[in-house]
């Protein structure tokens, strides 16, 4: 069997070696399947800080092992982070984060023990850092009731307690710690933006989550029985229309009971503030409760 010093073997070797030990083949095996001997195999083991878990796929927006690896041979040819980070596909705040927390303690980085660093960071369940920790739980709720946001707690922590590491929590950690209540109760009065949940970004929002969002609103499964029967006079239903390429809009009001449709014009678009501010002036202009009464009467 031949046998070279373990930094001489090509790269394709030691990644095959890897790759049979997340397998779940021992160490001892996988060294002699790839053609090394048992202590070569044993220093790539050690190095790597051992290696404790079976990789299993995981969403693409995780660094894989080959993107490791060709972090470090960038590293190695003196290339840039913008230029690994183009190569590999993923943003230079990627790479910088991933070289930042997954390097040696030397300073080096070494894709398998990156690799390994990040499986084992991931493992769960875990216990949350604001429930842990009662110091840390207490300087960040005082932030927050200083109008602080988020992000700049997250980097006030790391300026003001550079020696404490187990207080640079990211932006996100401190925003799920606000929705589950982990550092103050939750209320709409704790963040800037009035959130108590974490929306979807983007399109498509759940009608549940709208409703959480505005907690003054109510479901239309809500409203009392008399509007539901179409007894009562008085009761109205909104709604907007939008036109071609949504240039253009018309909001409607449709009385339920007497199916008086109302077409309200929207010369400012059809954004939230400016369609409720065309309701109001809409309703406003409408004749009083009394007058209605005796218009309809006279109808019959």
């Amino acid at each position: 069997m031949p046998r070279y010093a373990p930094n001489k073997m090509p790269p394709a070797v030691k990644k095959r070696f890897f790759e049979l030990i997340r397998a779940g083949v021992r160490a001892s095996v996988a060294a002699r399947e790839v053609g090394v001997s048992v202590s070569c195999g044993s220093v790539w083991f050690v190095d790597a800080g051992r290696v404790h878990v079976i990789e299993r796929p995981i969403s693409p927006r995780y660094l894989s092992q080959d993107d490791r690896i060709e972090i470090a041979d960038g590293l190695r040819r003196g290339e840039s982070v913008a230029v690994i980070a183009d190569r590999i596909g993923k943003s230079f705040q990627t790479v910088y984060r991933e070289i930042a927390r997954n390097r040696k303690p030397n300073g080096s980085y070494d894709p398998w023990y990156a690799h390994n660093q990040a499986f084992l960071r991931r493992q769960r369940p875990k216990q949350r850092r604001f429930v842990l920790d009662d110091g840390l739980r207490t300087v960040v709720a005082d932030k927050l009731t200083r109008r602080w946001s988020p992000a700049q707690i997250s980097r006030w922590l790391r300026r003001r307690y550079p020696r404490r590491v187990h207080w640079h929590v990211c932006t996100e950690t401190i925003y799920e710690a606000v929705y589950l209540g982990l550092i103050v109760p939750v209320a709409s009065t704790n963040l800037r933006t009035g959130r108590t949940y974490r929306r979807r970004r983007g399109r498509g929002r759940s009608r549940d989550g709208a409703l959480k969002q505005c907690t003054t609103m109510r479901s239309i499964h809500d409203r009392p029985p008399g509007v539901e029967s179409r007894r009562e006079v008085g009761h109205w239903e909104g709604d907007l229309l939008l036109g071609g390429g949504q240039h253009s809009a018309i909001a409607t009001l449709v009385e339920r009971k007497t199916r008086l449709t109302v077409l309200v014009h929207l010369p400012k678009g059809h954004s939230a503030q400016s369609v409720g501010d065309a309701l109001i002036d809409a309703f406003l202009a409408m004749p009083s409760t009394h007058e209605t009464d005796v218009d309809l009467g006279s109808r019959q």
